[in-house]
């Protein structure tokens, strides 16, 4: 073998090989070995490209961003029905501790309770609503439509013929409209009422 075909065959083979590593395809003049995109071809190479692998992730990426926008969905109206009915629960434990509170403000405020100077007037509805007023908590509206104090003096017989006469009940009921923040709980306001009674001492 002449040295110019061991040179050809060398510049070939080198190119060969820079073809297959660069995925190009360049060749001297004299070699005339295939290309490379040929060669591929003709040996069947498997398609190496990550491509189909890529779009196969991107796709599962969007099915678990869909699931993943459900179950938050529904996930949120769990917690703010909790948050909720939290808020339901402290407004009736403040109407139910109000509707106490106020009752035994009353029972202390009877018709002679100016005899022994334990206060200056008895109590008047008027006063008993301001007195529920003045211990409502943040969070819940102390005004009307929403909250309502009703006193009244239930007591019969004679004794009782006189407005707070000691010995005789007085009742005071509380009741606050209460509305949800999550609109698909429930759309109308909900009446949340509690009631005390006690007998008016003096």
């Amino acid at each position: 073998m002449s040295q110019r075909s061991e040179s050809t065959i060398a510049s070939c083979a080198r190119s060969a090989i820079q073809g297959f590593a660069h995925n190009i395809t360049p060749r001297t003049p004299e070699c005339t070995f295939h290309t490379f995109t040929r060669l591929k071809s003709e040996t069947r190479f498997t398609n190496a490209s990550p491509a189909p692998r890529l779009r196969k992730l991107k796709g599962e990426d969007g099915n678990n961003l869909i699931e993943y926008a459900l179950v938050f969905m529904f996930f949120m109206s769990m917690v703010l029905g909790i948050v909720d009915f939290s808020r339901a629960l402290y407004t009736y434990h403040f109407l139910s501790n109000a509707a106490r509170e106020a009752t035994r403000w009353a029972a202390v405020r009877g018709a002679t309770c100016m005899n022994d100077l334990s206060c200056t007037a008895a109590a008047s509805p008027d006063d008993i609503e301001a007195y529920v007023r003045n211990i409502t908590p943040p969070g819940v509206n102390p005004n009307p439509p929403d909250l309502t104090t009703t006193p009244s003096w239930p007591g019969t017989g004679t004794i009782c013929e006189v407005a707070n006469s000691p010995g005789c009940p007085v009742e005071v009921t509380v009741s606050y409209k209460f509305k949800f923040v999550v609109p698909f709980i429930r759309s109308a306001p909900l009446t949340l009422s509690s009631s005390s009674e006690m007998i008016i001492v003096h």
